[in-house]
């Protein structure tokens, strides 16, 4: 009897701890970098195997460490039944420590143990501007009257897994980062540039981590039309758009003319009466509204811009533009901003 209680004894541990072994091996890092460089925006990918549960599991980076991740919550990506949940960490100027990472599920509780990740150098380039991504756009540009002597150039910029808010100009009047919005990997933000008058290419270039190599960008710095620094919006190709409506309703104003007269039918007049009238709302004057003495002249229509300069007098000027609670102004010849709408006189 006491042989057949050993055996059963010894048999039940030997299930318990292979249970337990299995359930530890239903977690793993499926993607660990060997390598980052400083500043780099990575991702850890844990993977569940044959994950059963309803819920998603908990997750929860070591508290003692200083080095966390940028977003408590993975982003989580299913493939049959296994599922991948990826964390994005920054790199700092020293080795990367990974600290252990606790799960927790119905099922069980487990954990990884702490990882290293060496730190690489990046060869220096004279036009590196700083950003190190998996990929880099620029979706948009704009150049707009700074003053008299400069040109402001905005990019609205779209990357995934870059340090833009490290992006940085070299040899240029001014820069800053606007509107930053980080998804996980996915991150935009609209960048400017102050440049003088006499510069009309702007190069730099970003460090591409899946190509491992430099990547280069060459932005002309050039008014295409007096008329873009009066746009309502950040996107450059609004006002050419403005231009084919005008366009568009000339050539129906002339084709419902020109079809009255040949048809003499008045179906074609009042659609060319319509049009007239549709054509000459594109020439009405700008509104004028007044502007508070110490009025702050914002670069971009965001509540974190760079302030440009205030203005020191109560002045009305013409309405340029529209942007939440923002609107568009020319403070004095070439200078264009844009106010809060509580810097708007009161009458």
């Amino acid at each position: 009897m006491s042989v057949f209680r050993f055996f059963w004894a010894t048999w039940s541990c030997i299930l318990i701890f292979t249970s337990l072994l299995n359930a530890q091996s239903e977690y793993k890092y499926s993607y660990m970098p060997k390598k980052v460089y400083e500043n780099q925006i990575f991702p850890v990918t844990v993977m569940v195997i044959k994950n059963e549960d309803a819920e998603t599991p908990t997750f929860t980076f070591d508290s003692s460490s200083l080095t966390q991740p940028l977003f408590k919550t993975p982003l989580n990506v299913k493939n049959g039944s296994d599922n991948f949940y990826t964390f994005y960490f920054k790199a700092s100027k020293t080795d990367m420590h990974i600290p252990r990472l606790f799960i927790s599920s119905a099922a069980q509780d487990t954990s990884l143990a702490g990882q290293t990740i060496q730190l690489a150098k990046l060869q220096g380039r004279k036009d590196f501007s700083g950003v190190i991504a998996a990929d880099m756009k620029i979706k948009n540009n704009q150049v707009s009257n700074y003053d008299e002597s400069h040109h402001l150039l905005t990019l609205s910029i779209e990357a995934y897994e870059a340090n833009l808010e490290d992006m940085h100009i070299k040899n240029v009047i001014e820069y800053g980062i606007e509107d930053l919005n980080r998804d996980q990997a996915k991150v935009q933000a609209e960048f400017y540039i102050v440049l003088p008058l006499s510069q009309k290419m702007l190069t730099f270039t970003y460090f591409n981590t899946i190509k491992q190599q430099y990547i280069s960008f060459e932005i002309p710095v050039e008014l295409a039309d007096s008329s873009v620094s009066t746009q309502t919006d950040l996107n450059p190709q609004e006002d050419s758009f403005e231009q084919l409506k005008k366009y568009v309703f000339i050539f129906l104003v002339l084709f419902f003319l020109l079809m009255f007269i040949v048809k003499r039918d008045f179906f074609y007049l009042v659609f060319g009466v319509v049009s007239l009238i549709t054509l000459l709302t594109f020439y009405i004057p700008h509104k004028k509204i007044c502007v508070k003495q110490g009025a702050s002249l914002y670069i971009l229509p965001t509540q974190t811009s760079t302030i440009s300069t205030k203005t020191d007098k109560e002045f009305e000027s013409m309405l340029l533009g529209e942007r939440g609670e923002f609107k568009k102004i020319e403070y004095q010849k070439g200078i264009i901003g844009w106010i809060k709408n509580e810097d708007l006189c009161e009458n």
